[in-house]
């Protein structure tokens, strides 16, 4: 007879084998970190003994759940900012809180809280994607769990790293320190496409190839990806990133709400995996997963819960069970994803989308321990009926709750016994969790309070303020002015010929100042479009002075690149009120007395309020502004304008006076 380590009887065991094996009254035998034998229990106490035999007093025993897509620090984020859309939640909140704070000290806290509510919950396994992941899996394997944990790699500054060489850097080394560790499986994360260059998806295939470990990515997760994918390079996301040879890794691709069944078969053929997040897709109203399709084309689907910050729990029971139900309403079919293939995708499936089906995902011998023990004789789950064997399993996932779990094992060794957990301190986590709040919470008060903070936040601003001199005149031959300018007293830099929509966003604190969201087409000179920018400008609303002849030394100005779209802004900045003006623009950027000058000879389209010239010049000192202001008069005057009829006031408050005549 066989000497086991530990040997579990009478259970109910669902092996999630590949036929779905399940024994009762079974027994499951223990050596080491892996599974001795499992079967019938008369068989398995006839051929193995051990000192430590387990009743588990009928119930399920059974493979621990497999998180296939999170990101578990953002525990600490949790609930901070809801009822958002993906992009205004991401980068107007979520970004610039985590380059306020996270730093290695956040990520092992965050995980620990994490991982604690992963195991109350069942989950043996996840998948993460983050910053500083190697203090992850250095706490993840402290409380000994298993995971595989990508180094996030984006195309901007993360708060690890100042750019996506120290990225990449970062997570080859990350990948030579912890491959081969018994629990933790290091991975390369590109973010998504759309916070990645050609170059970066591929460096990170390249990277995932060589040290064979997965590649974990964000893939057509909204319908504006797949847009924003389509018309910028002509095809779908997933042939998209598959040029940029990603397939040719082990992808755990995360999402992919929004790919139809040709893209699926690329994926199948990759053979890569795709992790399925309902709530958070709900949550954040990014779509419907076409799950029942995926599998039909013999996909290898896995189920994640995405980011505590985005679900907002990381509660494995509750996910699958929202699979299954957002499976048979999105197909229309009430048979979709029944109760056994549920389970499998956040077991066995899920193993193999994540690619480590070789070490769990199931209870066979030769695999790793990791497994848990569920009771199903709770209020919610009685009566139990013996009639459809797989009636167990429709318990499981439509009436089971976290806290059935009472015991959970990874690689052979106890994390929880009878609901108490036996490696992390949860009261001394909630309590660290809560002054990390306050903190953030202070943060965010006083950013919310100010304009200019909510646009540095959301990075790319100027931070140092820009003064100008500059003075209008209303003009009623544009074509003489631009003939005056190519006089020889009159040096050209050069000209550009723009289409300007702007949109003026007001506050009720008018201290806050103006501002301006600037989408300019650059016009070429057979009158096509070759080129559209964005730009955020805050302009202050006091003049610092104004000079003789109407020449104005104007407000602070705060420059940001507008990244994101129109509605973004406005939910982001949420204006009280707002208005548009539209105009055709050419610019001259011109030497003059050998000063440099920026010449607009515009058209004001909406509202129709006819010719301008506006004369600009940068600069830095009272004295500076005094001498400019004296040349900008000249300057009209030299343009063949009046510098008497020159105004001081900026386009937005021209419009303001007019409409309030009108």
């Amino acid at each position: 007879m066989k000497k086991a380590d530990l040997i579990f009887t009478n259970a109910t065991i669902l092996t999630m084998d590949d036929e779905f094996h399940t024994h009762k009254p079974g027994a499951l035998a223990v050596e080491g970190d892996s599974i001795l034998a499992v079967g019938p229990q008369a068989e398995i106490l006839e051929n193995y003994q051990s000192d430590n035999v387990m009743d588990c007093e009928n119930k399920i025993l059974m493979p621990g759940l497999i998180n296939a897509h999170t990101h578990v620090p953002m525990t600490l984020l949790r609930g901070l900012a809801d009822d958002l859309r993906l992009d205004v939640w991401l980068m107007g909140y979520m970004m610039p809180v985590e380059r306020e704070f996270v730093s290695p000290e956040f990520v092992r806290l965050g995980t620990k809280l994490a991982c604690a509510e992963s195991i109350r919950s069942g989950v043996t396994t996840f998948v993460d994607m983050y910053y500083f992941e190697a203090d992850i899996a250095q706490a993840t394997a402290d409380a000994g769990l298993r995971a595989i944990c990508a180094q996030s790699i984006l195309k901007f500054p993360t708060p690890d790293a100042a750019s996506y060489e120290e990225s990449l850097k970062a997570a080859e080394e990350f990948i030579q320190a912890w491959k081969g560790h018994p629990l933790i499986i290091p991975a390369v994360g590109p973010h998504a496409p759309y916070t990645c260059t050609d170059e970066i998806l591929q460096a990170c295939a390249d990277l995932a190839i060589k040290y064979d470990v997965p590649l974990h990515i964000h893939l057509a997760e909204t319908a504006g990806e797949v847009e924003n994918i389509r018309k910028e390079f002509g095809m779908p996301v997933i042939p998209y990133v598959k040029k940029r040879g990603i397939f040719d890794a082990k992808v755990i691709a995360a999402h992919c709400v929004h790919i139809d069944e040709g893209e699926m078969r690329t994926i199948q053929h990759a053979h890569a995996g795709i992790a399925h997040n309902p709530s958070s897709n709900l949550k954040l109203a990014s779509g419907f997963a076409k799950v029942k399709k995926m599998l039909d084309v013999k996909v290898n689907v896995g189920i994640g819960t995405d980011g505590p910050a985005s679900n907002n729990d990381l509660d494995m029971i509750e996910e699958i069970r929202l699979a299954s139900m957002v499976a048979k309403c999105e197909s229309g079919d009430p048979t979709a994803l029944p109760a056994r293939q549920t389970l499998a995708m956040a077991t066995s499936m899920g193993a193999k989308a994540v690619h480590i089906d070789h070490l769990t995902g199931s209870l066979v011998p030769g695999k790793r321990a990791d497994l848990i023990l569920l009771g199903i004789d709770k209020l919610h789950n009685s009566p139990n009926f013996q009639r459809d064997p797989d009636g167990i399993y429709a318990q499981i996932i439509y009436a089971a709750k976290s806290t059935d779990i009472s015991d959970v094992m990874v690689n052979g060794q106890w994390l929880m016994r009878d609901r108490e957990l036996l490696t992390l301190d949860e009261d001394e986590l909630i309590a660290e969790a809560q002054d990390y709040a306050k903190k953030i919470d202070t943060f965010l008060i006083e950013r919310e309070q100010s304009v200019l903070s909510k646009l540095i936040a959301i990075g790319g601003a100027m931070q140092q303020e820009s003064f100008e001199v500059q003075a209008k005149v209303h003009v009623t031959d544009p074509d003489s002015i631009i003939e005056a300018l190519e006089k020889n007293s009159v040096e050209v830099d050069y000209s550009r010929h723009y289409h300007e929509y702007d949109t003026y966003f007001f506050f009720e604190n008018e201290d806050q100042g103006r501002l301006r969201y600037r989408e300019d087409e650059f016009i070429d000179e057979t009158g096509e479009i070759i080129n559209v920018r964005g730009r955020l400008t805050l302009v202050g609303v006091t003049r610092e002075d104004a000079f003789d002849h109407d020449v104005m030394l104007s407000r602070s100005r705060y420059y940001a690149p507008a990244t994101h779209s129109l509605r973004f802004y406005r939910e982001y900045f949420e204006p009280q009120a707002e208005l548009d003006i539209e105009k055709d623009r050419k610019r001259y950027k011109i030497k003059y007395r050998r000063v440099d000058f920026y010449i607009n000879v515009d058209t004001l389209i909406k509202p129709d309020l006819g010719h301008f010239l506006e004369v600009k010049s940068r600069t830095w000192s009272r004295e500076d502004a005094e001498k400019k202001s004296r040349i900008i008069a000249e300057l009209i005057e030299y343009l063949g304008a009046s510098s008497e009829a020159a105004e001081t006031e900026d386009y937005i408050e021209i419009v303001e006076s007019h409409l309030r005549k009108a």
